[in-house]
């Protein structure tokens, strides 16, 4: 009973085969098959077919054609679904809310209004009215095949959206169809949602309504910058004119406009003029290559100069430069875009400290403003002046001057990018030196004691190009310290200096320390050692902050919060980092405290407050500047010339009845008086330095009456020579504390060459230079000019930040 037999009709097991194998089934009455047959042959299973090979290892884990095919197939089936939905489930909608824009409210830091702008400034116009070349420039702008294309373009969408993705700049991919759906239907905000309902609503607008139709509602509702919405009021925000008088060229440029409409305003942002005509020729050349301009008519094109700003009533005063400035940095920190910020209803809370701000205006008014008189003295009609102030251990902007009214003065002083900053670079040089432990021409290590040859037009040793350099005034310092160089803001030294450290280490620090890298003329090279960059007021406070805070740098910022209705709109991170080892940041603050105590910025003393600076005054006068910081608080002011009739850059000769206007002057004076009433009731701070090795050794003593050596120039000195002097700012005092009786007018008469060692520090200071003929008498304006011997000549030549004797010779063209 043991051995049953298998039913019938089945064949017995093979014990070889495994046994999730099937066994075929047999009829008994069937011959048999031969057993090769039977143990996996060709014929294995059924006569004739091959058995599926089973997948083993990874291939496993593939899909196979089938299910790649049938993927693709649903994927299909549920695109095509959605769009059959969404087309059918999304209608056009009433006008939005943008279309008639919200106002933007900006509040100090204590939540008192600023400003409050956003009024609509909209006139609908029909298209017939719309000059045929003004519609061919916005289409040859912004979408060149408008009239053949579909309302939407997958292709322009999917490669705008990788260039996006693989950082080729953010493009939109929209057509004219889309952006005015957009503008009129939707918002700007930058959701899937809105772009899914953007996608569809133009699709059934592209099937209802006509391009022309289409076309006329993007003209009238494209914001053009200016609070301008529709090209009727662009027209007028910018030319003054009705849209049906534009002409190819002012058109032209109201399309580039579209593009970008704050940063693409010459007037306003004259440093992007060489963005907004390279659109404004993209335009032209659009038009000339889909036949809408002849080649002929485009050579004869010039560019239109738009017209003056007109601000709102609302902005006037300060507001309107605060206002634009926080735009700004709202749009270039990519916070919001102009156009969704133009939509209005956004609540901005600033940095800016109501009463540093005041303090600020007050400063600038009682120093400057209120001495000008432009009715008697043509000069000073050029005179503008700049001013920002940030706390350097948080980055934030405390206070801003932008111009004496934005109604009147439209660009803003404190962030334009036009002016040579001039010797106040001069700090970024040496602290590159210490960061990069750099040495001499013949390996000494460069700290404030290093000697260099400070001769007038020394020619610079180890450079690429020749390059000899005037010094202020043409004088000649000999061998002198690095601390007294500074102190005397002697090119001669720094321009070596520069490139005994590598003028692109030099460059490096300077954008490590907050000077953007795209600054104008920012050229390595050793003339960037005398300031021949562009920077903005704003750009040399956020690089002062940075050496103030011992090298850590904090990027700055205007904006506390922004809210819209009961969102608040996420603001980007401001990680400090350490820029500079705080080695270099305190050993050049140590240099710069000794300007402020004996150099050219001892105005600074009156704010009472121990601090730091350096002056500077730019080519041709056409710029003075101060810029210093006591430990918690750095400002960086500036005097700017500009004819207020064409706007070209002016030199600064004979405004404030002075014969030149140097940093250590107004700016340091301005700065003073801020200072002292912005830390008003806060305890004076000593600053915490940590200095590199071997800089606070003082020079060895030499012996007054020795003379010092001869040398080649750039080899060292077997001693340190004595502490060679130089003019100062002219002023009303003829001297420091004793109208120039001891020192031929120490600061203001000629502050150390017109008197203490060379200009008459026997002869030419207290009996015949100073105190009768180069002090009280003289010495506020002439230095000790009638009778020192040197002072004669070096005493009156005028430093960087005082004023030049008189009829001696035309003031030096040259950078302090």
């Amino acid at each position: 009973m043991s051995d049953q037999s298998p039913p019938p009709g089945w064949t017995p097991r093979d014990p070889d085969t495994p046994p999730d194998v099937p066994q075929p089934r047999t009829d008994p009455s069937a011959p048999q098959q031969p057993q090769q047959a039977q143990l996996g042959g060709p014929q294995q299973g059924r006569p004739g077919k091959k058995a599926r090979r089973r997948r083993t290892g990874w291939r496993r884990f593939l899909p196979t054609w089938r299910m790649v095919l049938g993927g693709i197939l649903l994927l299909a089936l549920l695109i095509g679904g959605a769009l059959v939905a969404g087309y059918l489930l999304v209608d056009i909608p009433p006008a939005n809310a943008a279309a008639t824009a919200q106002s933007n409210v900006y509040l100090y830091s204590d939540g008192s209004q600023i400003a409050r702008d956003g009024e609509v400034n909209r006139v609908n116009v029909p298209l017939s009215q719309i000059p045929r070349s003004v519609q061919e420039a916005v289409l040859a702008a912004e979408d060149r095949d408008f009239y053949s294309e579909r309302a939407v373009d997958p292709k322009a969408m999917i490669r705008a959206a990788w260039n996006t993705a693989t950082g080729k700049g953010t493009q939109s991919g929209s057509t004219i169809t889309q952006q005015y759906v957009k503008n009129y239907y939707l918002g700007q905000e930058q959701t899937i949602k809105r772009k899914a309902k953007e996608f569809f609503i133009a699709i059934k607008l592209g099937r209802e309504k006509s391009k022309n139709y289409i076309l006329e509602g993007y003209l009238n509702t494209s914001y053009f910058g200016r609070n301008a919405y529709g090209i009727q009021a662009a027209a007028q925000a910018y030319y003054g004119k009705d849209v049906n008088k534009l002409t190819t060229a002012e058109g032209a440029y109201l399309a580039t406009l579209l593009n970008s409409p704050s940063a693409f305003d010459v007037v306003s942002h004259p440093q992007s003029r060489p963005r907004a005509l390279a659109r404004w020729n993209y335009v032209l050349d659009g038009m000339v290559k889909k036949q809408w301009l002849t080649p002929a008519e485009r050579a004869t094109t010039q560019f239109p100069e738009p017209g003056k700003v007109r601000a709102a009533a609302g902005l006037s005063g300060q507001r309107g430069y605060l206002v634009e400035a926080i735009k700004d940095y709202i749009v270039d920190n990519k916070i919001l875009d102009d156009k969704t910020l133009a939509e209005g209803g956004y609540r901005i809370t600033t940095t800016i400290d109501k009463r540093r701000q005041t303090a600020l205006v007050d400063a600038v008014d009682s120093q400057m403003v209120s001495k000008l008189e432009p009715e008697t003295r043509k000069a000073d009609r050029l005179v503008r002046a700049g001013g920002v102030s940030i706390d350097p251990a948080t980055g934030k902007v405390l206070a801003m001057y932008g111009g004496i009214d934005y109604t009147k003065q439209y660009v803003n002083n404190a962030t334009r990018h036009d002016y040579q900053v001039a010797s106040t670079f001069k700090p970024f040089v040496f602290a590159a030196a210490v960061e990069n432990d750099s040495r001499t021409q013949d390996g000494r290590r460069i700290t404030p004691n290093t000697i260099y040859n400070g001769d007038n037009k020394r020619p610079v040793v180890g450079g690429r190009i020749r390059f000899a350099p005037e010094n202020e005034g043409q004088i000649s310092y000999g061998n002198i310290t690095v601390n007294t160089a500074t102190d005397l803001s002697v090119n001669a030294v720094y321009a070596q200096m520069a490139v005994d450290v590598g003028t692109g280490k030099v460059k490096k620090t300077a954008i490590d320390l907050g000077i953007p890298e795209n600054t104008p003329n920012f050229v390595p090279g050793p003339a960037m050692a005398l300031g021949t960059l562009q920077a903005s007021v704003l750009d040399m406070t956020q690089a002062y902050a940075t050496l103030a805070d011992h090298g850590r740098r904090t990027p700055y910022t205007f904006v506390e919060k922004i809210t819209k209705g009961g969102d608040t709109i996420v603001l980007p991170q401001r990680t400090p980092t350490q820029a500079i080892s705080r080695e270099a940041a305190d050993t050049t603050t140590s240099m710069l405290v000794s300007v402020v105590d004996n150099g050219t910025g001892t105005a600074a003393l009156a704010a009472g407050h121990p601090a730091a600076g350096k002056t500077g005054t730019g080519e041709l006068d056409r710029s003075a500047w101060f810029a210093a910081y006591t430990p918690d608080l750095v400002t960086v002011i500036s005097m700017m010339g500009q004819d207020p009739d064409t706007g070209t850059l002016e030199s600064l000769y004979g405004a404030l009845g002075e014969a030149r206007i140097g940093g250590g002057g107004y700016p340091a004076r301005i700065w003073a008086a801020y200072t002292k009433t912005a830390l008003e009731g806060t305890d004076p701070l000593d600053f915490d330095l940590e200095l590199q090795p071997g800089a606070a050794q003082p020079p060895p003593p030499t012996s007054p009456e020795s003379e010092p050596p001869q040398e080649t120039p750039g080899e060292p000195s077997p001693s340190t020579p004595e502490r060679p002097t130089r003019p100062a700012p002219s002023n009303t005092t003829g001297g420091r504390n004793q109208g120039g009786q001891n020192n031929g007018g120490q600061n203001q008469g000629g502050q150390d060459n017109g008197g203490q060692n060379q200009g008459g520090q026997d002869n030419g200071g207290q009996d015949n230079g100073g105190q009768d003929n180069g002090g009280t008498t003289q010495g506020g304006d002439q230095g000790g000019t009638t009778q020192g011997t040197q002072g004669n000549t070096q005493g009156s030549a005028q430093g960087s930040d005082g004023g030049p004797a008189e009829g001696l010779r035309p003031p030096s063209a040259f950078l302090e």
